[in-house]
C-alpha cells in the first residue's frame, strides 16, 4: 500500500540513517515508568 507506515529503510536499528537514537530510549523508559513510580508511592501511603 502506498499509505503504509512501514519502510524498508527504517526496519533496523543499525543502519537506520539516523531515524533512531539510542539515547531516546532512556527518556522513553523513564516516562513510561512514571506511572509505576506514582502507583508505588501511592501504595506505600495506604
Amino acid at each position: 500500500s502506498r499509505k503504509t507506515l512501514y519502510s524498508d529503510a527504517l526496519v533496523t536499528f543499525e543502519d537506520d540513517r539516523g531515524a533512531y537514537d539510542q539515547k531516546d530510549a532512556e527518556g522513553f523508559i523513564r516516562l513510561n515508568a512514571l506511572r509505576l513510580r506514582t502507583l508505588a508511592a501511592r501504595s506505600r501511603k495506604s
